[in-house]
């Protein structure tokens, strides 16, 4: 089945049911001031604002910070429509309720050609199914921070709530002083009239409370005095004095501390345990048995006064483990078993056009490859960890969570109580980067927590337990084939992949009750393969979806990490087999996607795209969309004694308005680092059901003498915001392969790259 055959489907089959609910207005997001945490003094206007007595702003934050700088970014939505400086915009933690939810990574879901969905004219059967989704997604309120949608989900609410909230203010002013609204200025969140009455907005605050004006817009864009400035960053000043709190960084009275050992085979548990010389450790209070949450694996924790006295109690368990009910995973196997799907069944079709087998029954020759990619950690800084109190029935949880009401929903589960009887308190990440999406660890926690008697207890895992029992990047592989015709020209592209598809597992243990018995194409699967922006006249594009058996999760930038390596990896193989250069190549095939050509032509342009080179190094170059945003790199690579060493990447972004472009520059900075360390080293084997990296030094990170120059080039937009924290993910391992292709003429085909 077709892709838009089996959407249309999936939208008729149940549209006699929803067409009502279906044609009616989307669900407001505004909110109302009862959402916003009562405190003493401040008024809340709607669901996002409140004003101080001071006058200063206080903006309920739904969304995860991670490094990513979203903490800022957001804050400078509000500070801008309010007219307040940015330092005055103080964060609270958003509670519950949908209008916090995720409606713009729900969107996004949908597998449509980004050539189909942007702009303004879009196919009637893309807005159908963007609206529905859209109306869903703000009935399911779930809110995650993931898929680089922070941004693009509040672009558009949260400046409409700081509006509103500006115009109520302005209105309590005039009617205060019986003067005209319009004839009342605002800067630096003080009103002023030029009768010589001023008002700071604490000052207005209560008469401005219960009124909702009409006819509110945003600023127009000409009118911006804060987005699109560099800014610095508000998170940063705490992180650099130590202040700043991560989940390990909680400390509460009378608080424990419990250290995990689960079962070395992923999907196993305890079948005994000897505890005696455990519990005659000092400080070693008690040794729980864990089962497995969220799709984890069960294991056993020690409880103990400190850290480190709970870790030598997880050392002493004699522990029996019990083996998964299923065959022992192991990489080897699976690869083949991918090969064979791969050359055995015909998967989900998500893109064609054309007609592929015609051109390619007239071909006068064909180019095939194979590529691969394996299985990836997350390997965030912060090993994964959850604080937890059950006392007097409530439920208190200090965590580093990318989906807070997920959390919620399992501590509530563990304990026993409704999910009103749990409390959430996010505290930053140490990196997310899809792993804590899962909630595997929160079940632990509150599971050892009912065994602390009232007391909080702080659970973490170590490096060695955080790398063997992840949620990893699937193993993927990809068969390409392209035919010419007797003039050397492309006429067609066939891309067939294999691998786990990611949502349906993550559904099944996040939100069991929106996932099905049947899996529905998962777009994250061919995403990077099917929505190509090259026109060659006859494509195909599908995906065979395999259930490994090994846990799968969401990393940074998803399908797109890897498919990107695979099908920018055979853009260059087709330019040699046309004999053009790769960026002449590719150039020529994007005259129906000038937005692709411009980045992909600034960073060639910037880093100097066939110029002589200093002897011995060579460029590569690679194009990729992924989150809205257009990225292009360029790297500079040679081999020092064999070893691959990346001087320069010079990136090139297009990610429509820009609200903060130093905070853009570091994400493009990250996401090389990221990438680079998973092109030149990540990979996860399984043998007999074990993982076999354990830390970093069999999980290799770069380092800092190993950390290329990077450069990075915004292109201006006045296009919706799009992704900034994984884009520039994809295109890295490509461009460094197609650079090492130019320097040694050998075509690497498989993650991690060896010369």
């Amino acid at each position: 089945m077709k892709r838009r055959t089996w959407l249309l489907s999936a939208l008729g089959a149940t549209g006699a049911l929803v067409v009502g609910w279906g044609v009616m207005p989307a669900r407001s997001r505004l909110g109302t001031p009862e959402l916003m945490l009562k405190t003493e003094g401040d008024v809340a206007l709607n669901g996002w604002i409140k004003i101080a007595q001071d006058g200063s702003v206080v903006l309920a934050m739904p969304r995860s910070e991670m490094g990513q700088g979203v903490h800022t970014a957001l804050a400078m939505l509000v500070a801008e429509e309010l007219d307040v400086p940015l330092q005055r915009v103080r964060l609270e933690q958003a509670g519950a309720d949908s209008i916090y939810g995720n409606v713009a990574m729900l969107v996004a879901s949908l597998p449509f050609h980004p050539l189909d969905s942007e702009g303004d004219h879009k196919p009637i059967k893309i807005k159908m199914g963007e609206w529905m989704v859209g109306k869903i997604a703000r009935e399911l309120g779930i809110n995650a921070t993931g898929g680089s949608s922070s941004i693009a989900d509040l672009w558009d609410p949260l400046r409409m709530a700081a509006a509103t909230a500006r115009a109520s203010l302005v209105q309590a002013a005039a009617k205060t002083w019986q003067v005209p609204a319009s004839n009342i200025t605002v800067a630096n969140g003080v009103m002023q009239h030029a009768s010589g009455k001023s008002a700071h907005y604490g000052q207005m605050g209560a008469a401005a409370a219960g009124s909702t004006p009409s006819g509110v817009a945003p600023k127009s864009r000409q009118d911006w005095k804060l987005i699109g400035q560099p800014a610095q960053r508000s998170d940063i000043p705490a992180k650099v004095t130590g202040q700043a709190q991560f989940g390990l960084d909680v400390r509460l009275p009378g608080m424990l501390f419990a250290a995990v050992r689960m079962n070395p085979q992923l999907g196993g548990s305890v079948s005994a345990m000897d505890t005696k010389v455990a519990l005659a450790l000092p400080g070693v209070s008690q040794v729980v048995k864990l089962d497995a949450w969220g799709g984890g694996t069960g294991g056993l924790a020690v409880v103990g006064k400190s850290t480190w006295q709970a870790r030598q109690g997880a050392q002493a368990v004699q522990a029996q483990w019990q083996a998964p009910n299923s065959d022992a995973l192991d990489t080897q196997r699976i690869q083949t078993a991918l090969l064979n799907s791969l050359n055995t069944e015909n998967g989900f079709t998500f893109h064609e056009q054309g007609v592929p087998a015609q051109a390619e029954k007239a071909a006068a020759k064909r180019i095939d490859a194979l590529y691969q990619a394996p299985y990836l950690a997350h390997a965030t800084m912060e090993p994964m960890n959850c604080t937890a109190q059950v006392k007097n029935g409530q439920v208190d949880i200090w965590v580093p969570t990318q989906v807070p009401q997920m959390a919620r929903a399992m501590a509530a589960q563990v304990a026993g109580v409704k999910e009103d009887q749990v409390t959430v308190h996010v505290t930053l990440l140490g990196g997310g980067f899809g792993r804590r999406l899962e909630v595997d660890f929160v079940g632990q926690a509150v599971q050892v927590a009912m065994a602390c008697a009232g007391l909080p207890v702080q659970l973490f895992w170590s490096r060695e337990e955080d790398m063997a029992h992840d949620f990893y990047r699937p193993m993927h592989l990809a068969k390409f084939q392209a035919s010419q015709d007797e003039k050397g020209e492309i006429t067609s592209l066939r891309i067939k992949s294999a691998g786990d598809a990611i949502t349906p597992r993550w559904m099944a243990r996040a939100a069991p009750h929106l996932s099905g018995p049947i899996d529905m194409p998962d777009k994250t699967t061919a995403e990077g393969l099917f929505d190509l922006p090259y026109g060659f006249p006859s494509q195909h594009m599908s995906h065979v979806a395999t259930k490994s058996g090994v846990p799968v999760g969401f990393w940074r930038s998803v399908g797109h990490s890897h498919n990107a390596f695979f099908s920018e990896s055979f853009m260059d193989e087709l330019a040699a087999a046309t004999q053009q250069d790769p960026l002449a190549f590719r150039l020529s095939w994007l005259k129906e996607a000038p937005r692709y050509a411009a980045v992909l032509q600034l960073a060639a342009s910037k880093a100097g795209w066939g110029k002589p080179l200093p002897a011995g190094h060579a460029q590569g170059l690679a194009l990729h969309e992924s989150f809205g945003s257009i990225v292009a790199q360029v790297a500079e690579v040679s081999l020092d004694q064999g070893q691959i060493r990346v001087h320069r990447v010079v990136c090139a972004i297009d990610c429509g308005t820009v609200v903060n472009p130093d905070t853009v520059a570091q994400q493009m900075e990250s996401s090389v680092i990221y990438g680079l360390s998973a092109a030149l080293f990540g990979q996860i084997d399984i043998v007999g059901g074990e993982v076999q990296q354990s830390n970093f030094p069999s999980y290799p990170m770069v380092t800092l003498s190993q950390a290329p120059k990077v450069q990075t080039y915004i292109v201006p937009s006045t296009r919706h915001p799009a992704g900034v924290g994984e884009p520039a993910v994809p295109p890295l391992a490509p461009a460094v392969a197609n650079a090492l292709f130019a320097l040694t003429g050998k075509r690497l085909r498989a993650l991690p790259l060896v010369v």
